[in-house]
């Protein structure tokens, strides 16, 4: 999983809402974007799918799993899981497998079939070009050894407590020829209180650690800007209770400064939630309130904007904590609980729940539950981008008047104390940290700053480059090479990266499989002599990608 940035920095904000009863009673002005007439689809866009429609084809893929691994050519010892799967307008279907070796997961062996709706295979994208072939399964070094090594590259990490349960024997085919390894998950605490789930890859012949990722995405915030907005909740007697049955009975819990557990489910007896004002209280509802609006705001940003049908695409909604621990400055989603987690900030009276952090953190669950790009070195930076990205995308969607959309991070929330944002895509530089540019060394870079290239791109090929004002911001992105790039448009964008991450993306992609993959979502969109598949070209180009 993924932070909304390094861990000095994070970000959320709290909104004061008032609340609807079960049948969206309005209490306030309903800042949600209106319904616009359905356009026809592209023939390559994805086609909304009921759970029962998508159960099916993972059903059936999975029954022909066995076929499918000896039509693509894999060896006697391989077998394929299916993880997801994506129906296309005009009948294609992307099915996404996990693979296993001699009954091992195969880490970094995910891979895409493309088939026709006439049965067809039409091509395969896989995260590694080598045969998954290990000589020998049998360990070198004990799973105990692994495990040790794991917990101590943790403390190395700054992780203030820490646990594990057993180490597993994998393949790991993530970064080169595929070798048997441990996989340990480092549990406990990091330095700054966030969850820690560190995942550890030991060579199990050598001892040597192969590569390493977080499995908690946070962020940080301020909060207070989306003013009073409709929410949907439930009665249960003389209560309202903070549940959207209209979006997978989304719930919203309070965890009262606790770290571990659900938490309690917010109830009020006034169907009222929050007050729009900050307060120390961990009984206070604002945050509560905060937390639902931008649930449902990215559920409804990817309903209506991609047909995805909550974040596993499967109809069933996540859950939100709100005040956890005492004066936690961050936010994370966890995949693991499916669950939005928030803090309160400094002080306690800061709450981490602004609408662009919310579809920053809920989209990693996306990320996951798609290409699941690895936490680390580019693919990591791609990871983080992908949820600037969409985090952007729900903004706009939501069309607040108290926060419209732009292309800046965390611009509500003040994280850096000087009214500056903490992210900008038009010149991701301007935050002292992040690359404006593809170089060798941006892989090395920290994954939020890793995720400017990422973010420069997005921005250009929405928007282009030079000087322009949006929605009362001014921008004036550069270019690497001088050039001038036209922007296509953001829905245009937004549906390209989308389509690049649920079809062509997997666990290794790198910038340089990004600007293969969006290409070829662009030429399946557009076709491949569009103005469109040109932008895309033109717009990596711009950020040094070739």
């Amino acid at each position: 999983m993924s932070p909304l940035y390094a861990r000095h920095k994070r970000t959320t904000l709290a909104i004061a809402t008032a609340v609807a009863a079960g049948a969206l009673l309005a209490t306030g002005v309903t800042t949600s974007a209106t319904a616009q007439p359905a356009a026809k689809p592209l023939a390559a866009a994805p086609t909304a799918l009921s759970a029962a429609a998508r159960t099916t084809l993972i059903q059936q893929a999975q029954a022909d799993a066995a076929g499918t691994a000896r039509q693509i050519g894999l060896g006697a010892q391989e077998k394929l899981v299916v993880k997801d799967v994506v129906k296309d307008a005009d009948g294609t279907v992307h099915t996404r497998y996990e693979r296993t070796y001699a009954g091992l997961p195969v880490l970094g062996g995910d891979l895409i079939v493309h088939t026709a709706k006439s049965g067809k295979t039409q091509g395969v994208t896989k995260a590694t070009k080598a045969a998954i072939k290990v000589a020998s399964l049998k360990p070198q070094i004990t799973a105990a050894k692994a495990e040790k090594q794991a917990v101590s590259a943790a403390k190395t990490l700054g992780s203030a407590k820490t646990t594990a349960d057993g180490a597993r024997k994998v393949i790991w085919a993530g970064s080169g020829k595929p070798v048997l390894a441990y996989e340990t998950v480092v549990g406990g605490l990091q330095d700054d209180g966030t969850p820690n789930q560190l995942h550890v890859i030991t060579d199990a012949a050598t001892g040597k650690k192969l590569y390493e990722y977080q499995g908690v995405e946070t962020a940080t915030g301020k909060t207070l800007y989306s003013g009073t907005v409709t929410l949907n909740s439930v009665q249960s007697g003389s209560t309202y209770q903070l549940t959207d049955s209209a979006r997978g009975n989304h719930k919203t819990y309070n965890l009262a400064r606790r770290t571990s557990g659900t938490g309690t489910l917010v109830a009020s007896s006034t169907n009222v939630f929050g007050t729009g004002t900050a307060s120390s209280s961990s009984s206070d509802q604002t945050a509560a309130a905060d937390a639902a609006y931008g649930a449902a705001e990215t559920w409804d940003f990817y309903k209506s904007t991609f047909g995805r049908n909550g974040i596993k695409n499967n109809g069933v909604g996540a859950y939100s904590r709100v005040h956890y621990g005492n004066a936690y400055v961050n936010a994370f989603w966890d995949d693991s609980c499916f669950c939005m987690t928030y803090g309160d900030g400094s002080g306690n009276v800061d709450p981490l729940t602004s609408l662009d952090v919310a579809g920053h953190e809920m989209s990693h669950g996306v990320t996951s539950n798609t290409a699941g790009l690895n936490y680390s070195g580019e693919s990591g930076g791609l990871n983080e981008a992908t949820s600037d990205i969409f985090g952007t995308g729900v903004e706009f969607f939501a069309n607040n008047a108290s926060d419209p959309g732009d292309y800046l991070i965390g611009e509500k929330i003040d994280i850096n104390g000087d009214g500056t944002p903490l992210r900008y895509m038009d010149k991701p530089s301007k935050d002292g940290g992040s690359a404006d540019y593809w170089s060798s060394s941006v892989g090395s870079k920290d994954v939020h700053y890793s995720s400017g290239v990422a973010n420069h791109f997005f921005y250009l090929l929405s928007e282009g480059s030079g000087s322009k004002t949006i929605n009362g911001v001014t921008y004036n992105s550069p270019t690497y090479n001088g050039a001038a790039v036209t922007g296509i448009g953001r829905a245009k964008a937004l549906q390209i990266w989308y389509k690049a991450l649920t079809t062509y993306m997997t666990s290794t992609t790198n910038y340089k499989a990004a600007r293969t993959a969006t290409l070829n979502a662009a030429s399946a969109l557009y076709g491949s002599t569009s103005a469109e598949y040109q932008a895309v070209a033109a717009a990596w180009t711009a950020v040094n990608v070739s």
